[in-house]
């Protein structure tokens, strides 16, 4: 599998204890140590209200990390929309690719995800059956979000983050305006031109990323974009995204056939049972996202035995704790496989959070010498 690259999805997480800083910190030492490793990109999250993340601005630490780093690819996972404007994004990634040309990744996702129900259209998906593709990867139960969209933070999150008029223009028409800000051929209906400095003819990739098969995939597809697909996040409708957004793929100068990468939750140790006890914070964190308190720090693995799980707790963060690949680096390495194979996926996308950074470095190190293994 060595010829499937993979990348590194980086949320910037704070561990208990720790500051903003240290996140900060230990992101930039994480990229430097992924280029180390041949790991292919290294992209940042974008998060807001979340004690535990520090990963707000995905610009801002691409120019943290560009300057630490020399040959890995740098890019967002993702710019949400709905927070700033077509020009805006474009201005950003034109200040970077102005300094560091070739090496950044525009990865663009939607505020607060799709409307319930959205489902691919592809001929032909993929059965799930029992909770579990073909090939015996996991495919949860769709989780719902009612839960989180009755948090008063999902509201505040509105108030504070979503541009005036945000809702109202199509995510598909925004894709547009970046593309043509890009390309130099932004246009009014009155035929007024914007070009930007720098920013017009960045040398950049874009990517859309997307959760389900709906509008990101076919915005995706149809303008001949690279796809991303969030197994980590939506293990349900992984599977529907890539579905849909093959079905929907139309050729474009920059890619002739679809390219898909997909993204897994990996915590990696020298054995099943260390990786294990690493892994012990990831429930209550994934609980504290999904009831809509915001991210708590990354808790120790004694700070996490000593959460007091509800059966509703539990079935809040099931799915996540199920499809999360955790042990030796074989072990992950034959799961990895599996999703590569289920999926097709071009590329896959490692996020990893562990209480502490020299665990975090290793289960990647461990993880990209089993791969150039195979």
């Amino acid at each position: 599998m060595s010829d499937t690259p993979l990348g590194v999805l980086d949320l910037v997480p704070v561990p208990s204890g720790a500051t903003a800083a240290d996140a900060l910190r230990n992101s930039v030492e994480l990229a430097r140590r992924a280029e180390e490793f041949g790991y292919a990109r290294h992209w940042f999250a974008e998060h807001h209200l979340n004690p535990g993340v520090a990963g707000t601005s995905p610009a801002v630490v691409l120019a943290l990390t560009a300057a630490a780093t020399s040959t890995i690819r740098l890019g967002s996972g993702a710019v949400q929309l709905g927070h700033r404007t077509a020009l805006s994004t474009v201005e950003e990634f034109g200040l970077l690719d102005a300094l560091y040309p070739g090496r950044l990744d525009l990865g663009l996702g939607r505020s607060g995800g799709g409307p319930p129900g959205e489902r691919a259209t592809a001929p032909t998906p993929t059965p799930v059956v029992d909770g579990r593709a073909p090939n015996g990867l996991v495919v949860p139960p769709r989780f719902s979000l009612a839960r989180l969209l009755r948090s008063p933070r999902f509201a505040l999150h509105h108030k504070l983050l979503l541009l005036p008029n945000a809702e109202s223009q199509a995510y598909a028409e925004q894709i547009d305006d970046i593309l043509a800000l890009i390309a130099g051929t932004y246009r009014t209906e009155d035929g007024v031109e914007a070009h930007v400095v720098p920013g017009e003819g960045a040398d950049v990739e874009v990517w859309i990323l997307g959760s389900s098969g709906g509008e990101s995939a076919r915005t995706a597809g149809e303008r001949g974009l690279r796809f991303a697909a969030n197994y980590h996040v939506s293990p349900a409708t992984v599977l529907e995204a890539v579905d849909g957004y093959r079905a929907y793929f139309q050729p474009s100068d920059g890619l002739d056939k679809p390219y898909v990468a997909v993204s897994a939750d990996v915590v990696v140790a020298e054995d099943d049972a260390t990786a294990r006890e690493l892994a012990t914070g990831y429930g209550p964190w994934v609980r504290s996202i999904r009831t809509g308190e915001g991210a708590i720090p990354f808790p120790t693995p004694e700070e996490a035995r000593a959460h007091v799980w509800t059966d509703e707790d539990r079935e809040l963060v099931q799915d996540r704790l199920d499809t999360r690949f955790v042990g030796s680096p074989q072990h992950v390495a034959d799961r990895l496989e599996q999703l590569q194979e289920a999926t097709g996926a071009d590329e896959l996308l490692i996020t990893t959070i562990t209480h502490h950074q020299a665990d975090r470095v290793r289960s990647y190190e461990l993880l990209a010498a089993e791969w150039r293994r195979r």
